[in-house]
């Protein structure tokens, strides 16, 4: 089978199946793992990769007017590659190749491939997506093998954390996917705070990531603030922490007196719905209550700590 993926979690998935010698067209954003890079790229950004946040911002609002996507199909690499499944989402038509394009340029193929579109709102859904894609090629063993190892995962930290229901008040948590403008992080990331031990203040489970005033944290005044930019890596995202500490009463916020400011790599975790989201989990869940979750396997270059300076 000829597999492409048009979003990046979903290349994780397939090679996370054990089928990567059957992928071969990728989306410019697919880095990993580190042997997708060599693949074909199927897909093109209309961002200029110089951008700042804010005007990264202003591009999806305004293709959010126009209900255009930010990304578009390489179709001549496409029809070269000839794929058998097509595997895309239909979530977002902007922050993604929009499923319209994606259904006009398959009628252009010579042939006909399958198409799966993946659309995960929560963690329950995520697994779901690898059970999906592990029908639609053939390999469902592999996939149930997979989703199984995943969710062993997950019940073990669920039962670290019910260690602390009744011996200590959990901590309040505001979760930043965007700094300018503020953003919190929606979707299945609410669940990863509380399955870790956490109390998300500002998101709302299983809904779309939504604005965020300043004068909100300021109220809430959250005893761990967790920040993982989408897209974004760490020095990216350390780029713009000077905007944050520029706010009013910075410094004056409990999380940051106690040095509970965390910053993750928001381009491999939280952000990609993929087998990576465990360690997303993983990771917050030790920077929350290091004395009973371990380090994770993806070590502890995965965040880093802000001071209050």
């Amino acid at each position: 089978m000829r597999i492409v993926s048009l979003l990046p979690s979903a290349t994780e998935i397939v090679c996370a199946l054990g089928l990567s010698d059957q992928l071969v067209g990728v989306t410019h954003e697919c880095d990993y793992p580190i042997e997708v890079a060599k693949l074909p790229k199927v897909t093109k950004t209309v961002i200029p990769h110089d951008s700042s946040s804010a005007e990264i911002d202003e591009l999806v609002r305004n293709r959010l007017e126009l209900t255009t996507a930010l990304y578009s199909l390489r179709t001549d690499v496409l029809r070269e590659l000839k794929p058998d499944l097509i595997v895309t989402q239909a979530l977002c038509d902007v922050c993604a190749v929009a499923e319209s394009e994606v259904l006009s340029v398959m009628n252009l193929l010579p042939n006909k491939p399958d198409l799966v579109n993946l659309e995960p709102m929560s963690i329950d859904d995520v697994l779901l997506t690898i059970r999906m894609v592990g029908e639609a090629s053939n390999n469902i063993e592999d996939a149930q093998a997979l989703v199984n190892a995943l969710q062993s995962r997950i019940d073990l930290v669920k039962s670290r954390t019910q260690t602390l229901l009744n011996s200590e008040e959990l901590p309040r948590v505001v979760f930043l996917e965007w700094i300018d403008p503020l953003f919190n992080a929606g979707h299945w990331n609410p669940e990863l705070i509380q399955i870790a031990g956490g109390e998300d203040c500002l998101g709302n489970i299983n809904q779309a990531s939504r604005t965020t005033d300043w004068q909100e944290v300021l109220y809430i005044d959250p005893d761990f603030l967790f920040i993982a930019c989408c897209g974004f890596d760490i020095p990216r995202t350390m780029q713009d922490i000077e905007i944050l500490k520029s706010y009013p009463h910075w410094k004056e916020l409990s999380c940051v007196r106690k040095d509970k400011v965390y910053v993750s790599d928001g381009n491999a975790y939280f952000s990609r719905s993929g087998p990576r989201l465990i360690d997303s989990l993983e990771i917050i869940a030790h920077a929350m209550h290091p004395a009973i979750h371990p380090l994770p396997l993806c070590g502890n270059k995965a965040v880093q700590i802000i001071s209050a300076g």
